[in-house]
């Protein structure tokens, strides 16, 4: 499987599990109604598994664009390929919050509050104050990226005729980044919703844009660029820090 195509499936799939969690938690009349945020985080993590897995052996299911821009600052990953991955990351996420609407269509018509939809495809923040917002996504992806540096150095020999092909997420094994997504949902993601991912966040807000007024409810971009910056910033400071520490 060629390696954007790789990427641009693991993120449509990783966005369709992780955002379908919360349509099935914050939308009226699903079987999940109001089961809070331990189902919401668990289903996060083992969303990451499912994508990792599919992907990992094609790409390294980077399905971040903080994780690529963090490979390529540290020098395991082409400056080349930067561009092509993220742009593949963002359209997957269009595409997995497309099919979240599809799916949970019925749900979505019979839900009336417009921060319930939106959370079912972007994040925002539980206290709106720029700063700390800004703060804890960049905190958030410090802890994402530098914790795949350090268990996996960021590299994978695949059994072909590329060699040692840097890469991401898939190098460090599917379960590992699991828990680490699960443990950071549960320590650090009670105050912007733990984007730590742009592409996670942008595509499926782009995907509401399209169906706002459809679902009567405001994609809110005049906090969209929160989790866009914040992991991208936090992606580059784990690089540094790892390469001046290593």
């Amino acid at each position: 499987m060629n390696a954007y195509l790789a990427e641009f499936l693991g993120t449509a799939l990783l966005v369709l599990m992780g955002n379908g969690v919360v349509a099935n938690v914050c939308l009226n009349k699903t079987k999940g109604n109001s089961s809070g945020w331990i189902v919401i985080t668990t289903a996060w993590a083992f969303a990451v598994y499912v994508a990792v897995v599919a992907t990992g052996p094609y790409s390294g299911a980077h399905l971040n664009p903080a994780v690529t821009l963090g490979l390529a600052v540290k020098g395991s990953f082409a400056w080349e390929m930067v561009p092509g991955y993220i742009i593949a990351q963002v359209i997957g996420g269009i595409l997995g919050g497309l099919i979240v609407y599809l799916f949970y269509s019925d749900h979505f018509a019979v839900t009336d509050d417009p921060a319930a939809k939106r959370a079912c495809f972007s994040t925002e923040p539980a206290i709106r104050h720029f700063s700390t917002n800004l703060f804890c996504e960049i905190i958030g992806t410090v802890v994402l990226v530098s914790v795949i540096f350090y268990i996996s150095g960021g590299e994978m020999t695949l059994p072909n005729a590329q060699g040692t092909v840097p890469i991401g997420l898939g190098s460090v094994g599917a379960l590992p980044v699991a828990i680490l997504v699960w443990a950071i949902g549960l320590s650090l993601g009670g105050t912007t919703g733990y984007a730590i991912n742009p592409a996670r966040d942008f595509g499926p807000r782009i995907a509401l844009s399209l169906l706002s007024k459809k679902l009567n409810t405001s994609p809110d971009w005049g906090y969209g660029w929160v989790p866009i910056l914040g992991p991208m910033i936090g992606g580059v400071i784990a690089a540094l820090g790892y390469n001046f520490i290593m």
